[in-house]
């Protein structure tokens, strides 16, 4: 006899856009885990979960806040809405509740449903950074996480090390999208060739545009003088930020090619020598496409004074999961138009500091491998055993 179709509820909280790309991932490996079932979400969405048929209980805008002081000006409205997403997924009582990202938002909402609904699973996708700053975090999590999914190879191993909850490494998205990042043999003899392709990467939000553009447009004019090559410069732009970047390059002496879109992105990383970048997720893009790289990043004076309290010897993703500083950075003050040149112009050539970055990309793609299942196919099979039993 064929078992009864059953209703399962699943509480989705998202934060950012990032968070939702990764949610729009995990609903179709869901449902392919649960075939014989109706699957219904409830929570936070953005255009990804949207195209999956969630409807958000309002636009993740409202909530999609970078930085302290932005974060303190929208305060009561942030407080508003953890409260009223708590409030519906308390009513909605769920079979899971899945946080993904956002920290400061979807704990919040977590630890408000915990205390009504103490027996409803809740996992956390996509690990805070304990590892980096406030490891205190970690062991306060057991209280309202049961099972954190990690993006990162190393995070399990913090976890357990700070008394955090139970965690499992189930992959970094990009992970999925090697073959975009990874140069072809036709992409290796374009490498190869000259003019040498270097990227400049200033980062994707209006903050990073600010600081870091004037830096960089020094930084590669020092590097075109000083180098022998007949250098070919691409800037990639996302398009909510397009008319700061034009604007910004209107006095820059040497004005890099503007690309728009990810398949033009990727198509560079694939073709490109070396590139600048401003710390983020874009440096460990970079890692993958086995591209060396120099890196800077600057933040506003409240924000940095952050990084007294970082527990981790570099700001590079990259860096932190090979487990060495192959990857040369430069933050704050340190940031600057010489710095940036001299980290850059070694990388244009064969040398020891082009081959050691090439070196540790190498063990990054060993260490940061799943096996044939996607990072989303394990979240989905994890989640699914605390639902299951």
């Amino acid at each position: 006899m064929k078992s009864p179709r059953r209703h399962i509820t699943f509480g989705i909280v998202v934060g950012e856009v990032s968070g939702d790309a990764l949610g729009g991932k995990l609903i179709p490996a869901l449902r392919a885990r649960f075939p014989q079932d109706h699957l219904e979400f409830i929570g936070t969405a953005g255009p990804a979960l949207t195209a999956q048929g969630m409807v958000s209980l309002f636009p993740l805008s409202e909530i999609a806040v970078m930085g302290i002081v932005p974060v303190i000006k929208k305060l009561p409205s942030l407080l508003r809405r953890i409260r009223q997403t708590a409030d519906a997924l308390i009513a909605s009582k769920p079979d899971c509740l899945i946080l993904i990202d956002s920290p400061d938002f979807t704990h919040r909402v977590a630890k408000r449903v915990r205390a009504v609904l103490p027996d409803i699973p809740i996992i956390d996708y996509v690990s805070p950074s304990v590892w980096a700053w406030r490891p205190g975090r970690a062991k306060k999590m057991r209280a309202y996480i049961d099972h954190v999914l990690a993006l990162l190879p190393f995070e399990p191993d913090a976890h357990q090390r700070l008394g955090g909850p139970s965690c499992t490494y189930v992959g970094h998205p990009l992970i999925e999208r090697l073959d975009e990042l990874h140069p072809t043999k036709a992409d290796q003899v374009i490498r190869d060739t000259k003019p040498p392709l270097v990227l400049v990467l200033p980062g994707s939000r209006r903050s990073e545009i600010t600081r870091l553009m004037p830096i960089f447009r020094d930084a590669i004019k020092l590097v075109a003088e000083q180098s022998r090559e007949n250098l070919e410069f691409v800037l990639p732009v996302v398009d909510h930020v397009r008319p700061q970047v034009e604007a910004a390059m209107a006095d820059w002496p040497i004005k890099p090619s503007l690309i728009f879109g990810e398949a033009e992105k990727f198509s560079a990383f694939r073709r490109a020598s070396a590139a600048l970048a401003a710390s983020g997720t874009v440096t460990l893009e970079l890692a993958l496409a086995q591209v060396p790289m120099a890196v800077g990043y600057r933040v506003g004076a409240v924000e940095g004074q952050i990084r007294h309290f970082i527990h981790v010897s570099s700001i590079v993703l990259a860096n932190i999961i090979i487990g060495e500083n192959v990857i040369p950075e430069r933050i704050q003050s340190d940031c600057n138009p010489e710095h940036l040149a001299a980290d850059l112009l070694p990388l244009l050539s064969a040398t020891p500091q082009r081959q050691k970055q090439l070196n540790g990309f190498v063990k990054l793609n060993t260490v940061m491998t799943i096996g044939q299942s996607s990072p989303s196919q394990k979240a989905a099979n994890i989640i699914a055993g605390y639902i299951i039993g």
